[in-house]
């Protein structure tokens, strides 16, 4: 099986946090509050590629790195898994709730990207200054974090995320697809996002058999990191539902 940097914070449930375009520390934070708050075990896996780690050539697709997950929970033995992610991890929550496997029992998708919604595309970010990113990525960008000093140009884990999407970072068949997950999904959405606004937000809900949509205020693309209180009491409302 191919190596996986995660950190591990072993309570009782368990949760799969998957990270975005972003990298492993846009989710960070709220792993840890996660933990803490509902006394949950709590995995957060580096993607390979991302973070300096190793990736292997062969892994190319999200759909291959889905099933890299789920061999990550049957090596771990977990069940009653919640998946939760945010924008490509979204997807990729999606892909893993697509292979139907029984240790995963719920799924979390925030802010997801992916599919193809006519009339409402997702934002080119190839060609956005730092500034332009954190105005549509953020309700306040004065919450984003600081990129470090002399930044320039797209960093690594944007250039890892599109070996794994391809530059127009979406599939055409993913929409259609959504249509055969068979457990609950909770669609979680800045009501700012400007990556993917919230009509692209209903529409990823929509594909989905049994799905709930909540907006959150005052958030835009990264609700881990602008509202991580709001984006846990939605959270915990889905955890009374499914205990």
């Amino acid at each position: 099986m191919t190596a996986l940097t995660i950190q591990d914070i072993d309570r009782t449930r368990p949760f799969l946090l998957l990270h975005g375009g972003g990298g492993v520390a846009t989710m960070a934070g709220f792993a840890d509050l996660l933990a803490e708050r509902t006394h949950s075990r709590v995995l957060l896996p580096t993607h390979p590629g991302f973070g300096g780690t190793p990736k292997p050539e062969g892994l190319t697709s999200v759909t291959e790195l889905a099933r890299l997950y789920v061999e990550l929970l049957a090596e771990l033995d977990l069940t009653d898994v919640t998946v939760l992610g945010n924008s490509f991890g979204g997807w990729l929550a999606a892909e893993i709730a697509l292979q139907h496997n029984p240790r995963v029992s719920a799924a979390v998708i925030v802010d997801g990207i992916g599919i193809e919604v006519e009339g409402h595309p997702i934002t080119d970010v190839s060609g956005l200054s730092v500034a332009e990113l954190r105005s549509f990525s953020f309700h306040d960008p004065s919450k984003a974090p600081v990129p470090p000093a002399g930044t320039t140009g797209p960093s690594p884990d944007v250039l890892a995320l599109i070996g794994y999407t391809g530059p127009a970072m979406l599939d055409p068949t993913l929409a259609k697809r959504l249509g055969e997950i068979d457990i609950p999904v909770h669609v979680l959405w800045g009501e700012s996002d400007g990556i993917a606004g919230p009509e692209y937000g209903q529409a990823f809900a929509d594909a989905i058999p049994v799905s709930t949509f909540t907006l959150i205020p005052r958030t835009g693309h990264l609700p881990q990191l602008e509202t991580p209180e709001e984006l846990l009491g939605a959270l915990r409302v889905q955890l009374v539902e499914l205990s």
